[in-house]
């Protein structure tokens, strides 16, 4: 008769082990249960806020005269908006509206009421490849150079002739600056004014840029993922952005604000944007966005006038940032807002609409 295998028993120190770890795997899902249910509370509590000033504002959907798609060389369809003036001056510029990461035309939504109210610029705004109602790239990254490129493609469509003021927030201040290296002779003709927000000539690998705009979009399981893009992949990872989306308004909070109490209604008009830029977009500008170094591309704009503004408490890129670009452009005035982050046309409207109004009327 064959013997029957003889199945070991556990030791006492190894059962304990086991059902020590077994305890751990208990209390840790009950900590998370915990904390989730927290996170949802403290969301709840917070987007319920009857003192905030912008609780019913409808924000993403304003007046054009005319939209339509702008097909790249790449295939990438752009979604483009123009807004003509009411009550048009001769020579004013065209003023052109370019975003930032992970957001939208939408980021300029008080901006636009603004110049919209005033009647005397023609306005266009669009959307960044990848972002909001523009088409994504069907292979590889983006680029940086791609959205000069993209910018010039988006002028000679909608103003081909005349003066233009440039917009650009975070990445769009950086799109800009791409497109003045590749097109630096356009400045001081047909570009008479620049306005930077929140944005950096350089340096973004030692800035938050990245990583929280990721983390926004994804919450915690991001800061494993983040070093396996490549083996997760944008599905896997908004997959895993849905089940944390308190976790994600939070962290917009956090990342895009400086006020103490910033408005619930603008913190979900923010991470509204965010949630709705796939993660696959996301991972495809980190490259880009990280080896971003454009400093000697601000000399084309030596010679006209530029407006910096930036967020006193801005995490993703810091005021330091916005005060080398006035290093190397001294002539540009520099408007520092307090008690503001990131998203500073947004935080803190009424103070950056006075400085670009004061801005357009002096060119």
């Amino acid at each position: 008769m064959t013997p029957r295998p003889r199945i070991p028993l556990p030791r006492a120190g190894h059962a304990r082990a086991a059902v020590g770890a077994l305890a751990a795997v208990g209390v840790a899902a009950a900590g998370l249960a915990v904390g989730v249910a927290t996170e949802r509370a403290l969301v709840r509590k917070l987007k319920a806020d009857p003192a905030d000033p912008y609780a019913g504002e409808v924000f993403g959907d304003q007046r054009y005269d005319e939209s339509f798609r702008l097909e790249m060389p790449d295939g990438t369809d752009i979604h483009v908006e123009v807004v003509e003036p009411t009550r048009p001056r001769p020579g004013n510029p065209t003023v052109v509206l370019v975003h930032g990461f992970c957001l939208d035309m939408g980021t300029f939504h008080f901006q636009r009421k603004l110049l919209a109210e005033r009647g005397e610029h023609r306005v266009v705004a669009y959307d960044q490849p990848g972002h909001g109602r523009s088409g994504r790239l069907e292979t590889g990254e983006y680029d940086l150079t791609a959205l000069g490129r993209t910018l010039r493609e988006v002028i000679d469509r909608t103003a081909p002739e005349g003066p233009l003021v440039l917009i650009g927030h975070s990445m769009g201040g950086m799109t800009i600056m791409a497109f003045a290296e590749l097109f630096g002779e356009l400045f001081g003709d047909r570009v008479v004014g620049t306005v930077l927000m929140a944005t950096s000539g350089g340096l973004i690998a030692e800035t938050k840029l990245v990583a929280p705009a990721l983390l926004g979009r994804v919450g915690a399981p991001v800061l494993h993922m983040v070093g396996n893009v490549t083996r997760y992949g944008g599905p896997v990872i908004d997959r895993a952005r849905r089940s944390t989306t308190n976790v994600a308004w939070l962290l917009t909070r956090k990342y895009g604000f400086g006020t103490r109490h910033p408005s619930a209604a603008l913190v979900s008009y923010v991470e509204t944007m965010n949630s709705r830029t796939s993660a696959d977009t996301v991972t495809r500008y980190l490259r880009t966005l990280a080896t971003h170094s454009r400093f000697p591309a601000l000399a084309a704009l030596a010679d006209t006038p530029v407006l910096v503004v930036v967020g006193d408490k801005d995490m993703i890129t810091p005021v330091t940032h916005s005060e080398e670009i006035v290093r190397r452009l001294p002539h540009a005035e520099f408007v520092q807002i307090s008690d503001s982050g990131h998203v500073v046309m947004l935080e803190h409207a009424d103070e950056v609409n006075a400085a670009l109004v004061r801005f357009l009327e002096a060119l």
